[in-house]
């Protein structure tokens, strides 16, 4: 790999990554080895060690990497004011099942397993970071503190990722319009404007 240059060497293990990892949403994380995945891929497994050390390096890192991918698509949806707001509400759910649903299974897999527990826990803690900075980025959008948006957005990925796991949608349509009325009460107290010029209630 000494032609490749640096940019070459990671555009490449990205694209693995990728690929391994919906690899493995497809076959299932159990008993799906190096050689399965390679085939299944259209690579050989020299290409795969290349990379990785081993299977569970290949796990760790393509699960990290991947969930982080989705959280940016998400963040990439964000409601542009109080009136987009609605509409992204009832929207997520399904965009998330249908775009990322076999990426959230998997992940769960993986980090549910005790082998990966501990990097769980570390991905998580990124992804408290990663959705209260997204809430700082939602405050000016809204007019509502960042600190009241954070764990409403919790709320909202746990509603979302369950539907994605279960199709539950008894729990994700209570889980939403519970919501929207928790928001629509943050908008009077803090934006009452957005209210008077459309809001929900438009």
């Amino acid at each position: 790999m000494a032609n490749y240059t640096q940019e070459q060497w990671n555009a490449k293990k990205i694209e693995l990554m990728e690929k391994c990892y919906n690899g493995f949403a497809e076959l299932g994380l159990h008993g799906t080895g190096i050689r399965t995945l390679a085939k299944h891929c259209g690579y050989n497994t020299t290409m795969i060690y290349t990379y990785f050390k081993d299977l569970d390096d290949l796990i760790i890192q393509s699960t990290e990497y991947c969930m982080s991918k989705v959280e940016d698509d998400f963040m990439a949806k964000a409601p542009a004011d109080v009136e987009d707001l609605w509409r992204f509400l009832d929207e997520i759910p399904y965009w998330t099942s249908e775009k990322h649903g076999k990426k959230y299974r998997l992940m769960y897999q993986v980090y549910t397993h005790p082998k990966y527990r501990e990097y769980g826990k570390k991905f998580f803690a990124g992804v408290d970071q990663r959705y209260t900075e997204y809430a700082k980025g939602l405050e000016g959008k809204l007019g509502i503190p960042y600190q009241k948006i954070t764990p409403l957005i919790f709320i909202l990925i746990r509603a979302c990722v369950h539907y994605a796991l279960f199709e539950d949608e008894f729990y994700m349509r209570s889980q939403i319009e519970t919501l929207k009325e928790t928001l629509e009460l943050f908008v009077m107290k803090y934006n009452p404007k957005a209210i008077s010029k459309g809001g929900r209630n438009k």
